[in-house]
C-alpha cells in the first residue's frame, strides 16, 4: 500500500538538518503486535474492564484478582514481536539525533525493537515495584507461583510498575516529556485515543509552541482538529514510508 505523505513530506529535510522531532505512542501500535487494547472491543477480561481493575482500589480490594489480569497481559507481552511500526520508530531514533519517543505502552516493544531511551509516561509491565519498600525488580519471566507475590526484601505485596487510573505519572517522566513537546519542530501522535489525561495533552502542548502536529491513526480522535496533517491508516504502513522517504531525501 501506497502512503501520501504530501503533508509531512515538506518537514522531512528539516528533521534530518536538525529540527527535533517527537513522537507519542498508543495501544493502537502494539495492537499491530496483537496485544488487546483497553479501549477496544478486546480490552474485556473475564467479564471485567480493564479500567475497574487498574486501580489502587481495586488491587487493595481484591489483589489476586488484579494480578491475574496482569499476568493474563504479561503472557501477551511475552509472546509479542515488535511490528513494523516499533522498527521504523527505532530506525528514526538511529537517523535523527533529535528525536525523543513517548510512549503510553507498558509492554516495552519499543525497547525490544531498538529504541534506546522510549519515555514511559505509564511504567512497564515488565517490572515489578514493591507497594511497601518500593524497590523495582523485572518480572521473572513465567507466571508467579503463588498470588499475589510478596516482596523478598520486606514482605510487602508487589504490584506491576505501572501507572494506575487515579496515580499521578512519574515526575521526571512527564516533565521530559514536556520538554520534549515544547522543543519539537514535528510531533507526531501515533495510535493513541488521546484521551487519556494528562499524556493527551502532549499534541496540545506541542501545538501551542508552534510545533507541526501530525496524526496517525486509522480514526479520528481529539487531536485531529490541531494536526497539519493526518493519516488515517496503522502505524505500520505510514511510519515504514516515513523512513523509507528520509533515507532518499
Amino acid at each position: 500500500m501506497s502512503v501520501d505523505l504530501s503533508p509531512i513530506r515538506p518537514f522531512l529535510d528539516e528533521l534530518k538538518a536538525g529540527r527535533p522531532l517527537a513522537v507519542l505512542t498508543g495501544a493502537g501500535v502494539s495492537a499491530e503486535s496483537g496485544l488487546p487494547t483497553f479501549r477496544g472491543a478486546d480490552g474485556l477480561w473475564d467479564g471485567n474492564r480493564p479500567e475497574d481493575l487498574a486501580t489502587p482500589e481495586a488491587f487493595a480490594r481484591d489483589p489476586v484478582k488484579v494480578w491475574r489480569f496482569y499476568e493474563w497481559r504479561r503472557e501477551k507481552v511475552r509472546a509479542a514481536k515488535p511490528n513494523a511500526a516499533h522498527v521504523a520508530l527505532a530506525t528514526l531514533e538511529a537517523m535523527l539525533p533529535q528525536m525523543t519517543l513517548i510512549t503510553q505502552n507498558v509492554d516495552e516493544l519499543h525497547r525490544a525493537a531498538g529504541s534506546r531511551n522510549p519515555i514511559e509516561l505509564h511504567g512497564s509491565i515488565m517490572r515489578d515495584r514493591c507497594s511497601g519498600c518500593g524497590v523495582v525488580t523485572p518480572e521473572p519471566g513465567a507466571p508467579f507461583p503463588e498470588l499475589p507475590p510478596l516482596c523478598r526484601r520486606c514482605g510487602a505485596r508487589l504490584r506491576p510498575d505501572v501507572v494506575w487510573f487515579g496515580e499521578m505519572l512519574p515526575e521526571r517522566a512527564w516533565r521530559d516529556a514536556e520538554d520534549a513537546a515544547l522543543s519539537s519542530g514535528v510531533f507526531l501522535v501515533v495510535g493513541t485515543s488521546a484521551v487519556v489525561a494528562p499524556a493527551s495533552s502532549l499534541g496540545l502542548i506541542a501545538a501551542r509552541a508552534g510545533s507541526r502536529v501530525f496524526e496517525i491513526n486509522p480514526e479520528a480522535t481529539p487531536i485531529a482538529p490541531l494536526a497539519e496533517g493526518s493519516f488515517r491508516t496503522s502505524a505500520s504502513e505510514v511510519l515504514p514510508e516515513i523512513v523509507r522517504a528520509l533515507e532518499s531525501s
